[in-house]
């Protein structure tokens, strides 16, 4: 039976009726576009994975070509750092390519349109423009200097060229409609006067062309057959057309522009401004800090390129902008790095535990399992010695029986090794625990094929031989802003929601000795803690460990919740079902404008169903949520219909938010208001 091969995306759809239409297949060739400002982010990921993913699909080549037109903000190291970001992902452009390659072309281009009468110089200030562009619902005024002669315009074109003038001074802009819909059709500007050198062609030029006057004439010298781009760019390709058609050879292939959603990731921000800020501001340590976004602080952290494609491949390309949750990010590592990493012990927190019946000289070598998910992983060996370090948290003088780890009076097994029993504790002068004593069931070693070595107990522990232990740094991280949406409020700065406790230093962890050897490269994970992978910042003398991410995800758990006044608050257990119920209506509604169907109609009568827990004190501080959460809103007033129709009494912040939704442009969230107004 033939295997169905995988629905085409939108985009490969577009792909397919061209080539259904005559493209011949030789003529695809697709591009990677970045300007070089920043550093690249997952949201560049999903970019790369697209264009470079069609071309492995087609046999087609892809540039990758630098947008660089902007001397400014751009700079040879970011350059560099996206050839190494895309390489490192594991794709290989067909030529490298640069708008500035191409500066002398578009000067021709533009001095063409000149002699066309399709472009002029204008030497208002910019204010006056922009005044002068009018509103999408008012017509824009031609400029004073609109008609003046082609020979004045030529000339002081050239002179701008020539750098006779101050930056700011004049403009090159290109005439087409001052009354189009479209404000970008209005006259846009096409160069402008920097007096900047650039990072490849030093001081040659001091006039720049703008990003879309370079980018679809690059395009078309490129011979790009699909030019893809992000939404935002939608209204740009009327533009871009029009640019088109004033070279156009039609010998030559024309490109195309087609516009996809772009990625959004939920407690971080996408923008390189604001990324930058992060770095300028010494909140984070630099572009490649763990905690950044950026797939250069991801390597770091400990992401694989695996990881990061399969994210962009589960993603998929959507034609709606859309935030995925980081959760499934995290998910992609985790599904990689239990695959792939090799199985060690390290102890963060720990405290010494003594083994009494064990000889004092006494060291086993006791054969450690790499990988259990792979058969061909092998093994490797760990010391075990009398004296050894466990997780403080790991032990309980006195446990409830859920405590499943070691108490006096109770065994569990070490890892790989033996099952032991707590006898008794030392403690200091101010109480804290400094050592356990326990026994060990001598016959219970892990393996060795004896009766005692099948006995279960209910916990097992991981553990390192003190004697033989290394001692290393450790840096857990945690999401860098406490809100899914740090960039979504209009009255708040997104670094009012920075995450303080993000990074927590370890200075002092100890680890099993076979961790001497790691390098950059490999991934392990401690076991019952996470995977790690080592930090650049380690020296032979000085290891220090990453940690990419936990085991699963504990964020729920440590998710700040909206605070109670003092007289509204409900007994523990009440709130803590109530804000189980307020979740699930919230993840449930996120997603609630993407459904159609059965399916709306069944996340419809789950919110409902769920709002039977819910409290108007829980429900009324999402009354506030960003006028972009379209769906959130939804499921707030559905749910707030069930409250009402229990009983709950009406109020004006009721009937305000009731109305705010009624009139609405999002016609599910309009018809659910009106319903209850």
């Amino acid at each position: 039976m033939k295997e169905a091969s995988a629905p085409l995306n939108f985009l490969e759809q577009i792909i397919e009726e061209d080539l259904a239409a005559g493209l011949p297949l030789d003529k695809l060739r697709f591009r990677f576009p970045p300007e070089p400002n920043g550093y690249l982010h997952i949201g560049h990921a999903a970019s790369i994975c697209l264009n470079f993913g069609l071309g492995e699909k087609y046999q087609a080549p892809v540039n990758l070509r630098f947008d660089d037109t902007n001397p400014a903000k751009e700079e040879q190291e970011y350059v560099d750092a996206i050839k190494y970001d895309i390489a490192w992902l594991g794709f290989q452009w067909a030529e490298e390519c640069y708008s500035s390659d191409y500066f002398q072309q578009l000067y021709d281009w533009a001095v063409h349109l000149i002699k066309n009468d399709k472009a002029y110089v204008d030497g208002q200030s910019a204010a006056a423009m922009a005044e002068q562009k009018g509103t999408p619902t008012t017509p824009g005024v031609d400029s004073p200097h609109r008609d003046q002669p082609v020979e004045m315009n030529l000339d002081l074109f050239e002179r701008m060229k020539n750098g006779e003038f101050e930056p700011g001074k004049y403009v090159l802009r290109a005439k087409i409609d001052m009354t189009s819909s479209n404000m970008l059709m209005r006259d846009p500007i096409l160069y402008r006067i920097l007096n900047k050198a650039h990072h490849r062609t030093g001081n040659e030029w001091c006039i720049y062309p703008m990003y879309d006057w370079a980018h679809g004439e690059s395009d078309y010298i490129e011979q790009v057959s699909h030019s893809l781009c992000t939404l935002e760019f939608k209204m740009h390709r009327e533009l871009y057309d029009w640019f088109l058609d004033q070279i156009y050879d039609p010998s030559l292939l024309r490109p195309k522009q087609r516009e996809f959603a772009r990625r959004n990731m939920s407690y971080t921000v996408m923008s390189k401004r604001k990324l930058l800020q992060l770095v300028q501001d010494k909140v984070v340590s630099g572009w490649n800090d763990p905690r950044m976004p950026t797939i250069s602080g991801l390597r770091r952290r400990g992401y694989t390129p695996e990881s990061i494609r399969k994210f962009s491949e589960v993603s998929g390309i959507s034609k709606r902008d859309s935030v995925t949750d980081v959760s499934l990010l995290e998910f992609c590592i985790r599904e990689d790095l239990n695959k792939t990493a090799t199985r060690v012990m390290g102890v963060l927190d720990p405290v010494k535990l003594v083994i009494t019946n064990y000889p004092e000289d006494k060291v086993e070598m006791l054969a450690m399992e790499n990988n259990p998910e792979d058969p061909n992983s092998g093994t490797h060996e760990v010391p075990f010695s009398r004296e050894l370090y466990i997780e403080r948290e790991d032990f309980k003088e006195e446990a409830g029986n859920k405590f499943f780890r070691l108490t006096l009076g109770n065994e569990v097994r070490l890892k790989s090794a033996y099952i032991i029993k707590g006898e008794s504790v030392v403690k200091d002068a101010s109480g804290k625990i400094t050592e356990i004593h326990c026994t060990a069931d001598l016959d219970s070693r892990s393996g060795s094929g004896t009766e005692a070595s099948e006995r279960r107990v209910k916990g097992t522990l991981h553990w390192v031989s003190i004697a033989h232990a290394i001692k290393a740094e450790v840096r857990e991280y945690d999401r860098l802003f406490l809100e899914e949406a740090p960039d979504a409020h209009e009255d708040k700065d997104f670094m009012e929601f920075i995450n303080p406790n993000s990074l927590r230093v370890i200075k002092e962890a100890y680890l099993e000795p076979f961790l001497a050897g790691a390098t950059l490269e490999d991934k392990f994970q401690f076991q019952r803690l996470g995977y790690f992978t080592l930090d650049t910042d380690s020296t032979s003398d000085h290891l220090v460990f990453n940690k990419t991410v936990g085991l699963r995800d504990s964020w729920a758990k440590q998710a700040p919740k909206p605070a109670q006044p003092q007289n509204q608050q409900k007994n523990t257990n009440q709130n803590q079902g109530q804000r189980s119920a307020l979740n699930e209506i919230q993840k449930i509604a996120k997603k609630y404008t993407n459904l159609s169907g059965d399916k709306l109609a069944a996340a419809r009568a789950d919110i409902a169903k769920l709002a039977e827990e819910v409290s108007y004190e829980e429900l009324e501080p999402l009354f506030n949520t960003a006028a972009k959460k379209v769906g959130t809103r939804i499921g707030v007033t559905i749910a707030l219909g069930v409250l009402l129709r229990k009983g709950q009494e009406r109020n004006a912040e009721i009937d305000a938010f009731l109305q705010a939704g009624a009139d609405d442009s999002n016609e599910l969230l309009s018809s659910e208001a009106k319903a209850i107004l």
